[in-house]
């Protein structure tokens, strides 16, 4: 399986994004809440129903919570970008609204008290509707809780070592796709508890897979990417049969045929180092590395030849003092800002309130101004 580099796109040169201070768009802390004294690793809204769009969740430590926000609080900076990772043990301020507040609906503690949630997604189960918390961390088992009935409703365990992220199929919700350390990438069906697929073996990641997202327009397609400094991108067209079967079969969800993936259609080396972040933006892919840049490219597989595509690097967003690895960006819903927080030390050392923000400006070409609106950072 051929690895295509940076080099080895359409052969236009990557344009770099400027950095400009940005003083219009101020956020204030309107309320904090402390939960507990361990890390809080991720937060996101119910952007998969309409009827709980004001509904987010937490998961830090072995416990899951989710909140209610009034109207007023939805234009709060959480609210803009969906879901951010917070790697730091500080308490975690919500920024919203003057005179914003939110309200704590329920909370789940995992059995094992050594659990620690990495990774939160929603997701709708496929009968009645209801909303699906899915959640899962360092022991490997994925919790699915309905916040309908206040229940778990269901653990699935398949991984061999930690998860690190889960992400929802948005035109399919009772799917999700999970990463983990064990060096896979599985696809589920929360609804009847089967894992479909799994996407490992000759081609997969030789090492951790940090995070995955699926193709927004495509249902067949998903990106991951890892410690093995790749990005791939994978299609199940030709095992969309069992996806299908998944939701019709009525036997142990153990004796179901789930299949092995072993080769995505495209692996792509676009950073030199630990890959841990990547979002679809259309037909594009950014994807986040631990040598401080964003990269905005456009994958060019050939499904019937995989390995035989390309890559075209289109630009490239440099993110100062965010050589951490396992700091996350989040887009917003209309995927028109983007939001990514910088090194601990960084934040540290300036006083709250007192950190710059900056937008990234796409350079004035035909392309680039096309495929991306500019990108916020904020520290």
């Amino acid at each position: 399986m051929a690895k295509l580099g940076p080099g080895q796109g359409l052969g236009c040169e990557a344009a770099e994004g400027s950095l400009v201070p940005n003083r219009k768009q101020e956020y204030k802390p309107c309320g904090k809440h402390t939960e507990g004294k361990r890390p809080l690793y991720a937060i996101g809204f119910n952007f998969m129903d309409a009827r709980y769009y004001d509904v987010f969740a937490t998961v830090g430590g072995n416990r899951v919570s989710h909140r209610l926000l009034p109207l007023v609080v939805l234009l709060c900076f959480f609210l803009r970008f969906g879901e951010f990772l917070m790697m730091n043990d500080k308490v975690t301020t919500y920024r919203c609204l003057e005179n914003g507040s939110f309200a704590l609906l329920q909370a789940y503690i995992d059995e094992d008290k050594d659990e620690s949630f990495y990774t939160l997604s929603w997701a709708r189960d496929h009968v009645d509707g209801s909303p699906l918390l899915v959640a899962a961390g360092s022991n490997g088992i994925i919790r699915v809780i309905n916040c309908a009935t206040e229940k778990l409703a269901k653990s699935f365990v398949g991984h061999g070592d930690s998860i690190n992220e889960i992400r929802t199929q948005p035109l399919k919700p009772s799917l999700i796709i999970s990463a983990s350390k064990d060096e896979s990438v599985r696809l589920w069906n929360v609804h009847t508890g089967i894992c479909i697929l799994i996407f490992a073996g000759a081609g997969g990641h030789r090492n951790e897979v940090l995070s995955v997202d699926f193709h927004p327009s495509d249902i067949e397609r998903f990106a991951s990417c890892g410690m093995d400094n790749t990005v791939k991108i994978w299609s199940m067209k030709e095992f969309w049969l069992y996806v299908d079967k998944s939701y019709s079969w009525t036997d142990l969800p153990s004796k179901f045929p789930t299949k092995y993936v072993q080769f995505p259609v495209l692996i792509a080396a676009v950073h030199s180092n630990y890959v841990d972040c990547t979002r679809w933006l259309g037909d594009f892919i950014l994807s986040k590395s631990v040598d401080n840049e964003i990269v905005l490219w456009e994958p060019k597989t050939k499904e019937q030849s995989p390995g035989e595509g390309s890559i075209d690097i289109l630009q490239k967003y440099p993110v100062p003092e965010c050589d951490i690895w396992f700091i996350k960006f989040s887009c917003d819903f209309h995927f028109n800002q983007l939001a990514i927080a910088q090194s601990l030390e960084l934040a540290k050392m300036a006083p709250y309130g007192d950190g710059m923000k900056w937008i990234i400006q796409a350079p004035k070409t035909e392309a680039s101004v096309a495929a991306l609106p500019p990108v916020v950072m904020l520290d």
